[in-house]
């Protein structure tokens, strides 16, 4: 017992844990956005199994949904996600992170409040396109905010806190999806962005957005706030304050940006690396499992009840995020990154195998299998590529052209998720699972080659100065 409590203590005053008491105020802050992004994730999970009874007899609703309807449904996540991108992005260093903070809300609301009122297909796509919008701009503005109040040190776990959050809340979708009544859904989810807006109000804004508007006062109290020193600033923090205040003034002395700045030697191979990285997130297929999942193991060839297994996908990719949070800090995020896109090569090219032979072979004693391969495929994935991508995207830029290059990166990824989420089912459905399975492999084993050779690891680069 004597040794447990030893083991606690040491671990709450470690300097890089997030248990510390100094970043206590960092990890608060942290989960108050991730209330939002939880609320999100929900919206994401709530999909697959519902888009099964929406196109069954069973229906809630008074009209019918195609298939050629589900995938506009599906894919207009990615174009409300793009726009998302583009206005949070502009306006994020306008207005502030704080500003942007509040304005994701109202549209999550929207998302329920048209989902309880849908009376045609079409308020199903634009609650869809609201959702994708709140998430767009939570996937712009979020990493951003976290990379600049967070401590180099705690910096990657906090900011892999996010998809944590989302995997959770598509685990919650799946399940309340799954067992709970269309119509009480949304009242109950509607009282996440609500709480997340009365949490919102106690954040300052960022201590870099405020010195890039010379508001030098309230720069220094959010500095302090987030490194819990109100009280009595030590003459450490008053320094790192003033080393910070003085590189931020240095940029802004620099002048404007101009197209030189995005075409130097670093920032060419950023944007290379970025595009394979926003290429394989996608296509993949690890997103678009999310969606479909139900449907993708009622063509697998397995008896398992899809929506059961749906729920225990929601598992995989929370335990795999969770790793993630746990490794990430300790290992970096390349070796991460290459496990995760490497193990899902091998486990989505194992799982075409299986279709491809359930398909004329009687494989119902194995019916697990398909089960036990997607849990795999999900947990490496989550593991690395869904955890890591907005956090390497945030990483690898040059701090100067930093927060435009993550704003068009998260777009072109949005405009990416509106293309895969639009095609994988009429993909699966004209050329079936296995090719389907096999194509999104290769996209991993391409992409790993490259980041094997390419990716630069960003654990514990400075986000002030490059």
């Amino acid at each position: 017992m004597y040794e447990l409590i030893t083991w606690k203590t040491e671990a709450m005053t470690k300097i890089d844990s997030i248990l510390n008491s100094r970043f206590r105020h960092q990890v608060l802050a942290t989960l108050t956005v991730c209330v939002l992004t939880f609320s999100h994730g929900i919206g994401l999970g709530w999909l697959s199994p519902t888009l099964s009874k929406l196109q069954s007899d069973t229906t809630p609703l008074n009209f019918p949904v195609s298939v050629e309807d589900a995938s506009w449904i599906g894919s207009l996540l990615g174009l409300g996600s793009l726009c998302g991108n583009i206005v949070i992005g502009f306006l994020q260093n306008k207005i502030g992170r704080k500003a942007c903070i509040y304005l994701l809300a109202p549209p999550h609301m929207g998302l329920w409040i048209l989902i309880y009122f849908a009376t045609d297909v079409e308020f199903l796509m634009i609650a869809r396109f609201l959702g994708g919008f709140t998430g767009g701009g939570c996937y712009v503005v979020f990493p951003l905010f976290i990379s600049e109040i967070a401590d180099t040190n705690i910096r990657g776990t906090l900011a892999t806190m996010l998809m944590l959050s989302v995997n959770i809340g598509i685990l919650i979708g799946f399940i309340i999806s799954t067992y709970v009544a269309y119509y009480i859904i949304p009242f109950c989810i509607l009282t996440l962005p609500v709480l997340y807006l009365v949490l919102a109000c106690v954040l300052p804004e960022t201590t870099q957005h405020l010195l890039q508007k010379k508001k030098y006062a309230d720069a220094e109290k959010s500095f302090f706030f987030y490194q819990m020193s109100n009280s009595k600033p030590s003459l450490s923090d008053r320094q790192n304050f003033e080393n910070l205040k003085s590189i931020i003034e240095n940029r802004n002395d620099e002048g404007s940006l101009s197209y030189k700045d995005f075409v130097t030697r670093d920032a060419l191979k950023c944007f290379a690396t970025t595009a394979v990285l926003l290429f394989v997130n996608q296509f993949s297929g690890i997103f678009a499992f999310v969606n479909y999942m139900s449907d993708i193991f009622l063509n697998s060839g397995s008896t398992m009840d899809p929506n059961t297994c749906t729920i225990i996908m929601g598992v995989a990719q929370i335990a795999g995020t969770y790793a993630a949070t746990l490794l990430v800090d300790l290992f970096g995020r390349k070796i991460l990154m290459l496990w995760s896109i490497g193990g899902m090569a091998v486990g989505l090219t194992a799982f075409g195998v299986f279709t491809f032979y359930a398909q004329t072979m009687d494989l119902s004693q194995y019916s697990y299998v398909p089960l036990l391969l997607m849990a795999f495929v999900s947990f490496v994935g989550n593991m690395g590529l869904i955890a890591l991508t907005l956090v390497v995207l945030v990483e690898i830029f040059p701090a100067k052209i930093r927060p435009i290059c993550a704003s068009v990166s998260m777009a072109t990824l949005s405009f990416l998720v509106f293309a895969m989420l639009k095609i994988f089912p009429l993909y699966m459905e004209s050329f079936g699972i296995s090719v389907t399975m096999w194509s999104c492999a290769l996209v991993c084993a391409i992409s790993y080659v490259y980041l094997f050779i390419f990716l630069k690891e960003t654990k514990g680069k400075s986000m002030d100065a490059d």
